[in-house]
Protein backbone atom coordinates (compact mmCIF):
# COMPACT_ATOMS: atom_id res chain seq x y z
CA UNK A 1 0.00 0.00 0.00
CA UNK A 2 3.03 2.31 -0.02
CA UNK A 3 2.34 5.25 -2.34
CA UNK A 4 2.87 8.98 -2.51
CA UNK A 5 -0.03 10.71 -0.82
CA UNK A 6 -1.35 14.18 -0.32
CA UNK A 7 -2.16 13.45 3.33
CA UNK A 8 1.38 12.10 3.79
CA UNK A 9 2.92 15.25 2.35
CA UNK A 10 0.63 17.56 4.30
CA UNK A 11 1.12 15.72 7.59
CA UNK A 12 4.91 15.84 7.15
CA UNK A 13 4.80 19.58 6.45
CA UNK A 14 2.53 20.06 9.47
CA UNK A 15 4.89 18.03 11.66
CA UNK A 16 7.74 20.34 10.66
CA UNK A 17 5.63 23.38 11.60
CA UNK A 18 4.78 21.82 14.94
CA UNK A 19 8.46 21.09 15.63
CA UNK A 20 9.24 24.77 14.97
CA UNK A 21 6.34 25.80 17.23
CA UNK A 22 7.74 23.60 19.97
CA UNK A 23 11.13 25.28 19.67
CA UNK A 24 9.47 28.73 19.76
CA UNK A 25 7.28 27.89 22.76
CA UNK A 26 10.08 26.20 24.65
CA UNK A 27 12.93 28.62 23.89
CA UNK A 28 11.17 31.98 23.57
CA UNK A 29 8.12 31.59 25.78
CA UNK A 30 9.66 29.17 28.31
CA UNK A 31 6.59 26.94 28.09
CA UNK A 32 7.51 23.27 28.54
CA UNK A 33 4.50 21.12 29.43
CA UNK A 34 1.93 22.13 26.80
CA UNK A 35 4.58 22.54 24.12
CA UNK A 36 5.71 18.91 24.63
CA UNK A 37 2.13 17.71 24.39
CA UNK A 38 1.68 19.64 21.14
CA UNK A 39 4.96 18.28 19.78
CA UNK A 40 4.01 14.71 20.62
CA UNK A 41 0.55 14.67 19.10
CA UNK A 42 1.26 17.07 16.22
CA UNK A 43 4.14 14.98 14.91
CA UNK A 44 2.37 11.70 15.61
CA UNK A 45 -0.18 12.47 12.89
CA UNK A 46 2.39 12.09 10.14
CA UNK A 47 4.08 9.13 11.79
CA UNK A 48 0.81 7.20 11.81
CA UNK A 49 -0.04 8.24 8.26
CA UNK A 50 3.38 6.97 7.16
CA UNK A 51 2.80 3.69 8.99
CA UNK A 52 -0.55 3.41 7.25
CA UNK A 53 1.07 3.77 3.86
CA UNK A 54 3.01 0.59 4.63
CA UNK A 55 0.04 -1.25 6.13
CA UNK A 56 -0.23 -4.99 5.73
CA UNK A 57 -3.95 -4.88 5.00
CA UNK A 58 -6.85 -2.52 4.45
CA UNK A 59 -7.91 -3.06 8.08
CA UNK A 60 -4.40 -2.14 9.29
CA UNK A 61 -4.46 0.94 7.02
CA UNK A 62 -7.77 2.10 8.51
CA UNK A 63 -6.47 1.48 12.02
CA UNK A 64 -3.33 3.58 11.48
CA UNK A 65 -5.31 6.42 9.91
CA UNK A 66 -7.80 6.33 12.79
CA UNK A 67 -4.89 6.78 15.19
CA UNK A 68 -3.66 9.71 13.08
CA UNK A 69 -7.18 11.18 13.22
CA UNK A 70 -7.23 10.90 17.02
CA UNK A 71 -3.83 12.60 17.22
CA UNK A 72 -5.11 15.42 14.99
CA UNK A 73 -8.06 15.79 17.36
CA UNK A 74 -5.71 16.03 20.32
CA UNK A 75 -3.57 18.53 18.42
CA UNK A 76 -6.69 20.63 17.90
CA UNK A 77 -7.24 20.64 21.66
CA UNK A 78 -3.67 21.72 22.51
CA UNK A 79 -3.73 24.45 19.86
CA UNK A 80 -6.90 25.82 21.50
CA UNK A 81 -5.41 25.65 25.00
CA UNK A 82 -2.10 27.22 24.02
CA UNK A 83 -3.84 30.00 22.11
CA UNK A 84 -6.31 30.74 24.89
CA UNK A 85 -3.38 30.91 27.34
CA UNK A 86 -1.91 33.70 25.21
CA UNK A 87 1.11 31.94 23.72
CA UNK A 88 0.03 32.29 20.06
CA UNK A 89 -1.13 35.38 18.23
CA UNK A 90 -4.47 35.07 16.45
CA UNK A 91 -2.64 34.89 13.12
CA UNK A 92 -0.31 32.09 14.27
CA UNK A 93 -3.23 30.18 15.75
CA UNK A 94 -5.47 30.60 12.71
CA UNK A 95 -2.75 29.31 10.39
CA UNK A 96 -1.96 26.24 12.50
CA UNK A 97 -5.64 25.56 13.11
CA UNK A 98 -6.41 25.72 9.38
CA UNK A 99 -3.66 23.21 8.58
CA UNK A 100 -4.83 20.84 11.31
CA UNK A 101 -8.47 21.20 10.24
CA UNK A 102 -7.43 20.25 6.70
CA UNK A 103 -5.71 17.12 8.03
CA UNK A 104 -8.82 16.24 10.04
CA UNK A 105 -11.00 16.54 6.92
CA UNK A 106 -8.58 14.56 4.73
CA UNK A 107 -8.18 11.75 7.25
CA UNK A 108 -11.93 11.52 7.83
CA UNK A 109 -12.60 11.34 4.08
CA UNK A 110 -9.91 8.72 3.47
CA UNK A 111 -11.12 6.53 6.33
CA UNK A 112 -14.73 6.81 5.18
CA UNK A 113 -13.98 6.03 1.53
CA UNK A 114 -11.70 3.12 2.46
CA UNK A 115 -14.39 1.60 4.69
CA UNK A 116 -16.96 1.97 1.89
CA UNK A 117 -14.71 -0.10 -0.42
CA UNK A 118 -14.64 -3.01 2.03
Amino acid sequence: MATQSIVGDKSLAFGKRIAKCYRYLHDKKRETVMSKQLLRCGTSIGANVREGLYAQSRKDFISKLNIALKEAGETDYWLDVIHSAGYFTNQEFDSLKADNDELLRLLTAIIKSTKERE
